[in-house]
């Protein structure tokens, strides 16, 4: 089973560039709207984490641009899980255009679990082993 969520984007002013096209720095916010919508569709949000003890800071990120996103452009960003053994959340991005689905990136985040005390986890927490259960991952 394949974990997916799609939120659309709407470009403000505020966060394209002097070349009238998204700033490379707006795209992370962009990836963070998909992560909440995806976190409140699957039950994985930031208050969870909290709840549990721990944080989920993301610790690499990855963005392949392939053509300028401008402003008032209709895209969406599509967002998906990428189960795996090791203590660490993976997720893959797609932002494309609604009209004719073209492609703007591509990205990959990873997330990693952390104490209270900002000590890496080096085994996924209880609650996290038994989202992964629940959803077949």
């Amino acid at each position: 089973m394949v974990l997916t969520e799609k939120v659309g984007i709407k470009v403000r002013f505020s966060e394209v560039d002097m070349m009238k096209v998204v700033w490379h720095g707006s795209y992370a916010k962009y990836l963070e709207d998909a992560r909440e919508a995806f976190g409140e569709k699957y039950g994985l949000t930031y208050e969870g984490y909290l709840e549990h003890a721990c944080y989920a800071p993301i610790v690499d990120m990855q963005i392949q641009y392939r053509k300028p996103l401008r402003y008032g452009s209709k895209a969406y960003v599509s967002i998906s899980y990428q189960p795996t053994e090791a203590a660490k959340i993976i997720f893959h991005y797609e932002i494309r255009d609604y009209e004719d689905d073209s492609l703007y990136c591509r990205a990959t985040t990873v997330q990693v679990f952390m104490d209270m005390d900002y000590q890496l986890l080096f085994s996924n927490p209880d609650f996290f082993e038994e989202w992964k259960r629940k959803w077949q991952q």
